[in-house]
């Protein structure tokens, strides 16, 4: 295992750790969690987390990838693609090459690299419509992983987060127990010892009622689909005014 004195997170809403609540307002998530794993094992460690939600590929190659190679961390997490997927048009071809310039650039520094691909979505109801699209973008994020020697955190593989008990209400993201199986699975994508397990068995689950099932449907179109529609019809984001909550590389207790 190498001994990493810092580390900077880079990308959107996944990394800066919806919906995991935390201190002072911010949100914890599976970055802040290995952040606190790489502490305790190495004094002085330094961490930074620059991820803000909503933000897409280009966004964060343009802003936050040169933030991060200047602060020049032993360690740097880096996903994004997510919200391009979700959009009209998406070509996930292109977006590989802006993400490959992007990890030959932070590999260029000689910071390890974590990249991630995403949850399979074929059971989301958002999502599903679009599986071919993240299937071939996230090929080719495993396929600029092994060009450029980076660690990858196989998300579509991990069954334990396909079960809804891991997400939020708003069904875009994890909960903190999601947040925790990430956490445990980077850890040991790492080779960081854990106490926490990836390999979880969820208890049986009670059946769900039709007419349940339909009330919290649209319980969920009102609150959280039709406005994330909204933001996008209005070229909106959820992350206009928010600011990266770990913007420097500071010690982490």
């Amino acid at each position: 295992m190498r001994a990493y004195g810092s580390y900077v997170a880079l990308g959107d809403s996944f990394t800066e750790g919806l919906n995991d609540p935390g201190r002072d307002g911010h949100y914890r998530g599976w970055a802040d969690r290995v952040a606190e794993r790489l502490a305790e094992l190495e004094p002085g460690f330094r961490y930074a987390n620059l991820a803000v939600r909503g933000k897409l590929l280009d966004q964060i190659v343009e802003h936050q990838v040169p933030a991060a190679i200047e602060l020049k961390p032993d360690l740097v997490s880096f996903c994004a693609g997510g919200n391009d997927l979700l959009r009209p048009g998406t070509d996930p071809d292109r977006m590989a090459k802006t993400f490959a310039r992007a990890v030959r650039d932070l590999r260029g520094t000689g910071a390890d690299v974590v990249l991630f691909t995403g949850v399979d979505p074929r059971d989301m109801p958002l999502m599903r419509r679009f599986r071919g699209r993240f299937a071939v973008f996230y090929l080719h994020v495993r396929s600029i992983a092994d060009l450029y020697g980076c660690h990858v955190v196989d998300q579509w593989s991990m069954q334990p987060i396909r079960d809804w008990r891991a997400w939020s209400e708003d069904r875009l993201h994890m909960n903190d127990v999601g947040h925790r199986l990430v956490a445990a699975k980077v850890c040991e994508v790492l080779g960081v010892p854990s106490q926490d397990q990836w390999r979880h068995t969820w208890p049986a689950r009670d059946r769900v009622g039709r007419a349940v099932k339909l009330r919290e449907d649209r319980l969920w179109l009102r609150e959280h689909f039709l406005p994330w529609v909204g933001r996008r019809l209005t070229g909106r984001s959820s992350g206009d005014a928010v600011d990266p909550k770990r913007p420097d590389l500071k010690p982490y207790a």
